[in-house]
């Protein structure tokens, strides 16, 4: 096996809940070196959350595995001066605090470069860190719904929140990890550092760049299950079956959709795929579905090259033959915990590079250690431990 593409990168991850911490995950999981850097009364929010696991969230470990944790209270005087120390030998700062909070705190974008002239700093935050909105607080359904997001997803009768935090992790860890490695490699050339600014409301508004390529053309807003990618084709849905479960229908290109109405026995549906403002013999295509079981229609699309997948629920994704063949399932073995947590893979893979597969870590349980990696003596981090700025489990 080849070493990690990011094996020797340094990253202190200020950031908590999803967005920062999957972007962080993305870059472990490659091979950084990501130290959380956690309030010692209570850490990331997220360690908390319900469900727990065992003691703590389920959450929590999905979300943190290859990861050091240290204990620091940036608020504490003295706090900032630590976290100056620890950056100016890191390559990457993450965060995801409202603008304006790094500066309050004596470690905005200003103060790290003065530490380290090549740092990457990324924040991630809602509204970005220009424009009216930019201390509003919001979480991902804010942000999708002012991105126009919302507005295209559900029922014609009312929009419906995503089933998954489309700004969060595609409008906020994505455009994170882009980034950062974007700025790394400038800096690989000219030797700067970088302020990378991600809004999660930016990025669930790239969502939309195709759609509203589409509506731009043809002059009428985006609507709701009346789009050919949300639901108002016959040709992209999903459809009901006869035992009340669903298949999902990707048939867009003409020859696919020729071929599923061929399979089913009605070649003369294929020339109306796009009738109707891209509607097509849509009640027909209902019945059809109805008349068969999703084990039926399963058996079909194996038969036929149609774009048709079965909608798998609940736990049915884990015993999918292609999820398992590629390796998405994960378990990561957790002493502190006394089990094995339950984890998904992150989908950035090297041929002949295998991910490592370290335990999330208890809070401030790498305090002393990151501390001594940063030049840090023994008797300074017992002075800070007494004077309660840091935190750490040994």
């Amino acid at each position: 096996m080849g070493a990690p593409p990011l094996a020797g990168l340094r990253v202190l991850d200020l950031s908590r809940l999803y967005p920062g911490p999957f972007a962080s995950l993305v870059l472990a999981d490659l091979g950084a070196e990501v130290v959380k850097v956690e309030e010692p009364a209570g850490g990331d929010y997220l360690r908390w959350m319900p469900p727990l696991a065992g003691r703590q969230s389920g959450f929590f470990h999905a979300l943190n595995r290859n990861k050091r944790s240290l204990a620091l209270d940036l608020k504490a005087p003295g706090g900032a001066g630590v976290f100056l120390r620890l950056a100016a030998r890191a390559d990457v700062v993450l965060e995801s605090f409202r603008p304006g909070v790094m500066d309050r705190l004596g470690i905005g974008y200003a103060a790290l470069q003065r530490a380290n002239p090549r740092l990457v700093l990324c924040s991630i935050s809602g509204y970005g860190q220009d424009g009216p909105y930019r201390e509003r607080a919001g979480h991902d359904l804010d942000y999708c719904a002012i991105a126009g997001v919302l507005a295209v997803n559900g029922p014609a009768e009312r929009p419906m929140p995503p089933g998954v935090q489309v700004a969060d992790v595609a409008g906020g860890s994505w455009p994170a990890v882009a980034g950062i490695l974007a700025a790394l490699l400038r800096r690989g050339t000219s030797g700067e550092g970088a302020h990378v600014d991600v809004a999660m409301t930016d990025g669930a508004l790239a969502m939309l760049a195709l759609q509203q390529g589409g509506a731009d053309a043809r002059g009428v807003p985006l609507r709701r299950e009346r789009e050919l990618l949300n639901g108002g084709g016959a040709c992209y849905r999903v459809y009901r079956t006869r035992d009340g479960r669903h298949m999902a229908l990707g048939a867009l290109e003409p020859h696919f959709f020729a071929a599923f109405c061929a399979g089913v026995g009605r070649p003369d549906l294929a020339g109306r795929q796009l009738d109707g403002d891209g509607r097509g013999p849509l009640e027909e295509m209902e019945q059809i579905f109805l008349s068969r079981t999703r084990e039926e229609w399963t058996r079909f699309a194996e038969e036929h090259d149609c774009c048709l997948a079965p909608v798998l629920e609940g736990d049915e994704p884990r015993a999918d033959p292609q999820l398992r063949a590629r390796g998405l399932f994960l378990s990561v073995e957790t002493p502190w915990e006394g089990r094995a947590m339950p984890s998904l893979a992150t989908p950035v893979r090297l041929a002949g590079v295998a991910a490592p597969r370290q335990p999330a870590p208890e809070l401030g349980a790498d305090t002393d250690r990151v501390l001594a990696e940063a030049g840090f003596a023994p008797g300074e981090i017992a002075a800070l431990r007494e004077r309660g700025l840091v935190g750490a489990r040994e």
